[in-house]
């Protein structure tokens, strides 16, 4: 599936803030069980995974902080967005920052 717009944005912003191999993946529709090797290199399953679904209201300072250096951000927001996750922090976006990445492409 050809890389939508918005990604390629977020991600040459992502690039420039210092996050490594941003710019050289690319976005797919849904990953297979082989792919998602990323989950066990990602920070947050060493974490408390409640801080990933807040409560409605509830905060998502640490679970942004603890994406901040993780190494797998990219292929957590990729899954995310190729698997319509609706809820929780994935790459490091709130729902309602990924909603407004797929605004941006339409």
């Amino acid at each position: 599936m050809a890389e939508v717009s918005w990604l390629s944005e977020y991600k040459q912003q992502q690039a420039g803030s210092g996050v490594a191999g941003f710019s050289a993946l690319s976005w797919s529709a849904g990953l297979e069980d082989e792919d998602q090797g990323w989950q066990e290199r990602a920070l947050c399953a060493e974490t408390d995974p409640e801080a990933f679904f807040p409560e409605k209201g509830g905060s998502t300072r640490e679970a942004k902080k603890i994406c901040t250096g993780c190494e797998v951000k990219v292929e957590c927001l990729e899954y995310a967005l190729g698997n319509d996750e609706r809820f929780g922090i994935w790459g490091g976006l709130s729902e309602r920052e990924r909603r407004r990445l797929r605004r941006r492409a339409v």
